[in-house]
């Protein structure tokens, strides 16, 4: 296989606004049906899950076979970090035998800079700590699918400020005229970082984020409702009344009445009764199931530019 330059996902302020929107638009054509070709004939990728996954696991799995590429799955006791080894050191002795390595490791990005740290094999973050970016690609290209266009996409998100939350603010700061409305519980609100950076992003490219800490005045003219399941893959809440906190922030026929043009969307696993009613998750204004084939959409089209240029 002749490859172009390979090329990291570790954050979404690795990709430019044009590039972001390729690859979103490219999940969408696969989404419709495109062939995938065998871009990645011959390429061998390496897919590590350090914590559990439904959804993005088999989507890139899946994503690699389709796109020509042989896998190889690796789980939370398969490396040799486990024994003290390096990840610069893994990286380097990974990168000479495979051409592409997917990992969650819903622990510290610098984790993944350490793969990264070489130019013979692409390191793709299928979810740190703080950013889950194939995530917000799969969730544009959902979009998308639905509504025929990003332009003057306006998103209303509700819960805690999460990896999920991170990337959909970083990805949103990259479509002009674009504006994210998060709503987030007092003391778990998105990291001021990330904030920082999209916000940043954001002015350069005409984009909005705003975020708040109540569910009062939720726009009326929202396209699109969000929400992510309370407990987060990784993560525990040393508050032991957080759920006092994150109650008024529930998706139910009420959020969606008060932004009637909105389809609602979850990123999955839900919580039915938590973070959102049956009535929403299972009503016929949520497209969280499509939602989640984009994900293998979105995994094919993230591959393919990692990889085959």
């Amino acid at each position: 296989m002749t490859v172009a330059r390979r090329r990291h996902l570790l954050t979404l302020d690795d990709l430019d606004p044009a590039t972001l929107t390729a690859l979103v638009h490219r999940s969408a054509e696969y989404a419709a049906g495109s062939r995938a070709g065998r871009p990645l004939a011959d390429a061998h990728v390496g897919v590590y899950f350090r914590r559990t996954s439904t959804r993005t696991r088999t989507s890139f799995t899946v994503a690699a076979h389709r796109l020509g590429a042989h896998v190889i799955a690796y789980g939370p006791n398969d490396l040799q970090e486990n024994t003290g080894e390096s990840m610069a050191d893994t990286g380097a002795v990974l990168s000479g035998m495979l051409d592409a390595f997917v990992a969650r490791t819903a622990d510290d990005p610098a984790e993944l800079r350490a793969l990264a740290d070489q130019d013979r094999m692409s390191v793709i973050n299928a979810m740190t700590s703080n950013e889950h970016p194939t995530q917000a690609i799969a969730d544009l290209s959902t979009v998308l699918t639905v509504r025929g266009s990003l332009d003057g996409l306006r998103m209303v998100y509700l819960g805690e400020g999460n990896n999920t939350a991170a990337a959909l603010a970083l990805a949103f700061a990259r479509l002009p005229g674009a504006l994210l409305d998060l709503r987030t519980p007092p003391g778990y609100g998105v990291a001021e970082d990330i904030m920082e950076r999209a916000r940043h992003s954001a002015a350069l490219n005409g984009a909005t984020i705003l975020e708040s800490h109540d569910v009062t005045g939720l726009p009326e003219k929202a396209d699109v409702v969000y929400t992510t399941r309370w407990q987060t893959t990784g993560t525990t809440k040393a508050d032991p009344d957080w759920r006092t906190r994150f109650e008024p922030f529930r998706v139910t026929a009420r959020t969606l009445r008060a932004c009637p043009e909105a389809f609602f969307l979850h990123d999955l696993p839900a919580h039915r009764g938590e973070e959102v009613t049956g009535e929403v998750l299972d009503g016929p204004r949520s497209r969280a199931f499509e939602q989640a084939q984009h994900k293998l959409h979105s995994a094919m089209a993230v591959l393919e530019w990692a990889v085959s240029g």
